[in-house]
């Protein structure tokens, strides 16, 4: 472990920290997460997977995520971040190459739940982070830019999974499965080589806490105390990280079967729509967490959530061209900006000490609209024999998202 340094280094290592955390959400969300869409087909063809089997594996990957974040609090307590985070990594990496030699549906699923159980730790852990290296004129910015190895990883899944497949094969996602595995092992070692749980293990301090207590405000600078499990600003974000939970992934989940089934477009055309997505989303988390640095988090808020009705609305309408065109760049835009929100909100509520707690509880609830949504939509969807019902859906909840927004007060220090 690196002792702490009395001379100081040419940057703040808290962007270092951001740089690693970006790798990390690559690994922990974009390969153990978001890949699994590309993988399925192929997947299924071989081992002959049904819709419900394909459907039970995703659900899985989702309740190991919520089982992770459910525990992670009381675990980073002991073991601290820096490790959690490297043992998570290592489980989901394990896991995928495990993936690779799988054989039969049980099988599958076990691992991928235990994939998922990786995930959350990994991810709930590293974007607390943004709390405890930044203070609060930052952290937007900093989760932002963490939140960047989102759209990267599905970026990059888009190129290397079909090059994959193309060379090895009907069983190229055997190979799929076990590089990207090698890739999360490799950014694991390297998130144990980089990352450090707070300041002072390096002997620094947050950027402007010295002029502060210069000042005479280290009182004002000291983390909140209060109890993240009675606070009603806490469960007020958590309504609001639920309602975006609920409706993003019903878009992403439906979005590509809409254009093909109900729009006529050819699959290639409609993943050439997708890859958009991922590519827009790689501004989404910096521009908005700064967006909510400098306006406030309420403005930050209101303002993605109501890029996000106008997605919704726009392809639950059946408007054609440029609205549907529209409606992909919107939803691109702002993809990954409320996680990233979330995570430099909940440090100005809870405090840097008690950041990962906090973003863990709130994560639960998100996690529970996550799984309802498109559970939902799909049964919506299978009444009005259209999915136009469950964007429609995903508009209103995103319309009440923008009014518990706007509602949020400041937090009290």
């Amino acid at each position: 472990m690196i002792t702490p340094q009395s001379s100081r280094p040419p940057f703040y290592y808290g962007w270092v920290i951001v740089a690693t955390g970006a790798l990390c959400v690559v690994a922990a969300l974009g390969f153990g997460r978001f890949a699994l869409g590309m993988l399925l087909p192929s997947m299924a063809a071989t081992l002959q997977l049904s819709y419900a089997q394909m459907g039970f594996i995703s659900t899985g990957n989702f309740i190991g995520y919520l089982f992770a974040v459910f525990f992670s609090g009381a675990i980073v307590g002991r073991i601290g971040q820096r490790n959690f985070i490297f043992l998570s990594l290592l489980l989901v990496g394990l896991t995928m190459a495990l993936l690779s030699r799988s054989g039969a549906f049980t099988g599958l699923l076990v691992l991928y739940v235990l994939t998922g159980m990786g995930s959350g730790g990994a991810n709930v852990s590293i974007m607390s982070l943004a709390s405890t290296w930044f203070a609060r004129n930052n952290r937007g910015k900093a989760a932002g830019y963490m939140a960047i190895g989102s759209g990267a990883a599905i970026v990059f899944a888009g190129l290397f999974i079909p090059w994959v497949n193309q060379a090895s094969g009907a069983e190229g996602w055997r190979t799929s499965w076990l590089s990207l595995g090698a890739i999360v092992v490799a950014i694991a070692f390297l998130c144990l080589m980089f990352i450090r749980n707070k300041p002072a293990d390096l002997g620094l301090a947050l950027p402007g806490e010295q002029q502060q207590a210069a000042h005479g405000s280290a009182r004002a600078a000291a983390p909140p105390r209060i109890d993240i499990y009675r606070s009603r600003g806490i469960y007020h974000l958590g309504a609001i990280y639920f309602l975006f939970g609920y409706t993003y992934v019903i878009y992403a989940t439906f979005i590509v079967t809409t254009l093909v089934k109900e729009r006529g477009m050819s699959e290639a055309l409609a993943g050439n729509f997708w890859s958009v997505v991922g590519f827009l989303s790689l501004f989404s988390g910096p521009v908005f967490g700064s967006v909510s640095d400098r306006l406030g988090r309420r403005a930050g808020m209101v303002i993605v959530f109501s890029i996000q009705f106008l997605a919704y609305l726009l392809v639950a309408s059946g408007l054609p061209g440029v609205f549907l065109h529209l409606s992909i760049f919107c939803y691109g835009l702002v993809a990954w900006s409320i996680p990233a929100i979330m995570a430099a909100t909940v440090g100005d509520y809870a405090g840097p000490e008690n950041a990962a707690k906090a973003l863990g509880f709130i994560t639960l609830i998100f996690g529970l609209g996550q799984i309802s949504g498109p559970a939902v939509a799909g049964m919506l969807a299978q009444h009005s024999g259209s999915f136009s019902s469950s964007f429609f859906m995903a508009a209103a909840l995103a319309a009440a998202a923008i009014l518990l927004s706007a509602m949020l007060r400041a937090p009290r220090h």
